[in-house]
């Protein structure tokens, strides 16, 4: 069904838009290509794993394919060689036997790594564009540009779940002793976290990021620890975090600004969030149809804005599409955890969080119910780190569910 829907698509873009003809065919005819191997081999060699994840995840790929080869065809192949490395990064992570063993065991290694990384990027960090002024989040090896902050994003969460789940016990025992407010242990961590994420915030400007890893952190403890009082502890933390970064730096200023009216300022700052409004209003219930609107109009559209892309040419229906088919893989990733151990279902706690979270950040943005992120939509927007990153959590959630309890023994069992 996926591939018929591509293939429909594909062909009205070409005969709207001859001119990305061959780049949107070539995409359709790389999606096909790893569709069917990556089934094929999840079939052969993981055959218990959720049959959900993986055709969900490359229908949304495709449709990226589709409007990024509509907005910016020069992008289309890059981003159709990036997907094919995806592919097989997630299927060497899923088919591996040991990942998870490995995640756990070098826990403090890849830390380590991650954060050099890091630092790295802080000190010699720049953009692919070459624009002054926009943000250094990238680091240009032999003119290879890689953003750390995407598979930091998943040493983060692997470390988190290894160190909850050795303290699982004790976490519990505490809830008992101290009820509804959270024990000294739980201190530490909330306030490293936090740290953490201000700093990537202050000296990346990276908001989104920045909000992505404290938001996860805090539902990983609160499952651990089962205690109320760290949500609400946290959630004062983040707004003192956010009303301070709004006072010192320009950008969150400008973001907020824009987020409370925006039509101030309709052709200055705010212009790339007024016309991806007007998107979403010319898209209306079905959409102007694919290559027959002007989502062009909207700066970045192919990466920060892709979902206003979809919203006027595929209309309400496709974002309602899009919604449920990014909510069936956050809910079976949470599905997975139910009948795991400690390690394995937090792991993938955090993973779905970390697609759920981020999803919602980038959607409310362009939506103007939250303020712009920055973040990258799931398998959607352009971009190498984002695609390959996300890829891997799905190639991890896989490889989790197929070591939990078989779906059809608990249907039939029902």
């Amino acid at each position: 069904m996926g591939a018929l829907f591509l293939l429909v698509n594909t062909l009205a873009l070409s005969i709207a838009i001859p001119r990305v003809t061959l780049s949107v065919w070539l995409s359709l005819a790389g999606w096909i290509g790893c569709a069917l191997v990556g089934n094929a081999l999840l079939i052969h060699w993981l055959p218990s794993h959720d049959r959900f994840l993986f055709p969900l995840t490359m229908i949304l790929t495709g449709w990226s394919l589709i409007i990024i080869a509509r907005v910016a065809p020069e992008f289309a192949e890059r981003q159709t060689l990036w997907m094919v490395i995806a592919v097989i990064l997630m299927l060497a992570t899923s088919l591996i036997p040991q990942i998870l063993q490995w995640l756990r065991g070098y826990r403090y290694t890849l830390l380590m790594m991650g954060l050099i990384f890091l630092v790295a990027t802080i000190l010699f960090g720049s953009h692919p564009s070459g624009v002054a002024g926009a943000p250094a989040l990238w680091l240009n090896i032999a003119n290879f540009y890689f953003q750390p902050s995407e598979p930091l994003k998943i040493v983060l969460v692997a470390f988190l779940a290894s160190y909850l789940a050795e303290q699982y016990a004790v976490l519990r025992a505490d809830q008992q002793s101290f009820g509804v407010f959270p024990s000294p242990r739980m201190f530490g961590p909330v306030l490293l976290m936090w740290g953490l994420s201000m700093v990537v915030l202050v000296w990346q400007r990276d908001l989104g990021t920045a909000a992505l890893f404290f938001l996860v952190f805090l539902i990983l403890l609160y499952t651990a620890s089962g205690q109320f009082a760290i949500l609400v502890g946290g959630s004062l933390l983040a707004i003192v975090g956010g009303i301070a970064a709004y006072l010192l730096f320009a950008v969150v200023r400008l973001r907020v600004d824009t987020w409370l009216n925006p039509w101030l300022e309709a052709d200055g700052r705010a212009y790339q969030v007024v016309q991806s409004l007007m998107a979403f209003a010319a898209g209306g219930i079905t959409g102007s149809g694919v290559g027959q609107g002007s989502p062009t109009y909207i700066p970045v559209v192919h990466s920060d804005f892709i979902f206003a892309a979809l919203a006027e040419e595929w209309g309400l229906i496709g974002v309602i599409t899009v919604l449920i088919l990014l909510g069936v893989i956050g809910a079976r990733g949470l599905r997975a955890s139910v009948s795991l151990r400690p390690f394995q279902a937090l792991l993938t706690i955090g993973l779905s969080s970390l697609l759920i979270i981020q999803s919602f950040l980038i959607i409310g943005g362009v939506l103007k119910l939250i303020p712009l992120t920055g973040v990258t939509l799931p398998f959607m927007s352009y971009g190498g780190s984002s695609l390959v990153t996300n890829f891997i959590i799905i190639g991890l959630l896989l490889r989790v569910s197929s070591q939990g309890e078989n779906p059809r023994a608990v249907s039939a069992r029902s």
